[in-house]
């Protein structure tokens, strides 16, 4: 008769896979509350690149709040807009920043800058 030796058994418990997957879908919730600001910042970005297109501040911030009504863009409008001269063109700045609650105290801050793009 011969004597099996038990094999060591290898993978991940029951309770180390409700670890990681407990980890997963915070990181997943977490993920789904961002990226409505990302989509944002992308918008926001497009209205500034468009916005630079005028020649006076208030022509700037008036198409700034045309294309932000357009796109639903809500955490900046033409008035938080940074607007100077580089050369001849119009180069318009923006900086801006977004708290998503976590649980209890504990949120999540993110920053957004940006600038138009020079052309030539």
């Amino acid at each position: 008769m011969k004597l099996r030796l038990k094999s060591k058994q290898v993978g991940i418990s029951f309770i180390g896979l409700l670890f990681v997957v407990g980890v997963l879908a915070c990181l997943a919730v977490l993920g789904a509350e961002a990226f409505p600001t990302v989509v944002e910042y992308q918008a926001i970005l497009k209205a500034v690149q468009k916005a630079s297109e005028g020649n006076t501040v208030p022509e700037v911030r008036m198409i700034f709040d045309k294309a932000a009504a357009i796109d639903d863009i809500a955490s900046i409008t033409g008035r938080d807009l940074d607007i100077s001269k580089e050369g001849d063109q119009v180069v318009v700045k923006f900086a801006y920043k977004r708290e998503i609650h976590m649980f209890g105290p504990a949120y999540l801050l993110l920053k957004y800058s940006g600038q138009s793009k020079k052309t030539r």
